[in-house]
């Protein structure tokens, strides 16, 4: 509050306290009064319109500054809490909600305490109080850049950027990219329906042959690469065929920290899309066939010199069998009768020489790419048939990256119901057909009892 000394003026004078903005406002009103400025200046600069202008000059006139002091000043607010009511309310968060949001806690003290807030005034509450801190207020993590690697091949982060790709000319499929460290060179692009264990195989398989092996792949915690918590202690199907190739898979713990691959996909979001609309691809066999253009062009471009010209990509060594190593493995203990269950299925191996040896021991079921399922034992291929039962309609495990392919096929699969005695039918005649079908369900219902 601003004290205003008597010199200021008659009108000013006989007041009391007035704040900063009410003064200026007053010298404004009195400059009004006296024919200085016009309704129009006066409006615009205390913005307020011309007619509460007028309102106020006509308080000022009769009451002088008191005419312009809000009459409300040193009086109860109508909206605040009764006496008690806030303290009650910030025991019970305390004791019971501490670890509740505001909304949650508001609907919580209305039903099990009858205190009755609204969510805003509790949320203040709880700020003042320390029990809630704000969005805006909590600290962003922190994420320090990390120098990159010297040498190519030492690290490759690998990613799947879902997308639509051809704009509508097809639907939306991925983009597995495979990105160095220390050039940001983009090793390996390819194109597949979803970020699945077989497609990062076939993309894996072509990059390998390529470059050779790395040091290590850098990949998010996505359900291909890391096992869920539950099952940690079991390696999914591509950190089995790493350790067997002798590279190293590291996971992240955020998404800024591979972020060169992220930056990558964003860059490949808009000029890749571009390339395949001038080059009227429109198909993934296509785009696959072309991208080794787009991705020497890309180099080319934004490619940087590594600190070393060291390549520590190795050489595939004779032992490393791509196509048995990059199969899909399980697994399964061979039974008594010579058997093995797997997703629904009963593989029976044939009883021949040796095979009763292997009772009791572990069989490895390889499926490849093309379907072909080869089962292995004690390093022998082992001869057998199959028992697979009728089909069953039940749950399909798919992880979050997957679920579109996965609704996509469900949708495009599913026949749409075909009812041809309705199609001539009007509205009346089909709802007197439901009531005389319930009707004869009814009477069929009460004849049974």
């Amino acid at each position: 509050m601003l004290m205003i000394p008597k010199c200021l003026g008659s009108s000013v004078s006989a007041t009391g306290s007035v704040t900063v903005r009410e003064l200026e406002r007053v010298k404004v009103i009195e400059a009004y009064v006296r024919g200085e400025i016009k309704t129009a200046v006066a409006a615009f600069r205390l913005g307020l319109s011309t007619k509460q202008v007028r309102r106020l000059r006509a308080s000022f006139e009769q009451d002088g500054l008191q005419g312009l002091i809000s009459r409300r000043r040193g009086k109860p607010g109508n909206n605040q809490l009764e006496p008690g009511v806030a303290q009650k309310a910030l025991e019970l968060v305390r004791s019971h909600y501490a670890d509740f949001g505001p909304t949650l806690a508001c609907e919580m003290l209305e039903k099990r305490h009858q205190v009755t807030l609204s969510k805003e005034t509790l949320r203040n509450l709880m700020i003042d109080a320390g029990i809630w801190t704000p969005r805006a207020a909590k600290r962003a993590g922190l994420h320090q850049p990390r120098e990159r690697r010297a040498c190519l091949g030492e690290l490759v982060q690998i990613d799947g950027s879902r997308h639509e790709w051809f704009e509508g000319r097809n639907r939306a499929c991925t983009v597995l990219v495979f990105v160095d460290d220390a050039t940001s060179r983009i090793l390996h692009l390819q194109f597949a329906e979803t970020e699945t264990t077989v497609s990062y195989f076939d993309a894996m398989r072509s990059y390998l042959k390529q470059c050779g092996k790395p040091r290590a792949f850098y990949a998010d915690r996505a359900a291909v690469f890391r096992a869920p918590a539950a099952n940690k202690h079991i390696p999914t199907q591509f950190q089995r065929a790493l350790d067997e190739l002798g590279i190293e898979l590291i996971c992240a713990n955020s998404p800024q920290a591979k972020g060169r691959v992220e930056r990558v996909n964003r860059t490949l979001q808009d000029r890749l899309v571009k390339h395949l609309r001038l080059h009227e691809i429109s198909d993934i066999e296509a785009a696959n066939k072309q991208i080794h253009t787009f991705v020497q062009e890309y180099n080319d471009s934004f490619a940087r010199i590594p600190c070393s010209s060291l390549d520590l990509h190795a050489p595939l060594r004779n032992s490393d069998d791509l196509t048995l190593i990059l199969s899909l493995r399980h697994m399964r203990k061979l039974s008594s009768k010579l058997t093995l269950q797997l997703d629904g299925r009963t593989f029976v191996i044939d009883d021949v020489p040796g095979a009763r040896a292997l009772i009791g021991q572990p069989i490895a079921i390889h499926t490849y790419r093309d379907g072909r399922i080869e089962l292995r034992g004690s390093g022998l291929v082992l001869p057998y048939s199959i028992h697979e039962p009728a089909p069953l309609a039940g749950p399909r495990e798919v992880d979050n990256k997957s679920l579109h392919q996965a609704v996509d096929e469900v949708t495009s699969v599913k026949p749409k119901r075909a009812r041809p005695y309705l199609d001539h039918q009007s509205a009346t005649q089909v709802s007197q057909g439901v009531r005389s079908a319930k009707k004869m369900s009814a009477e069929k219902q009460s004849r049974q009892r």
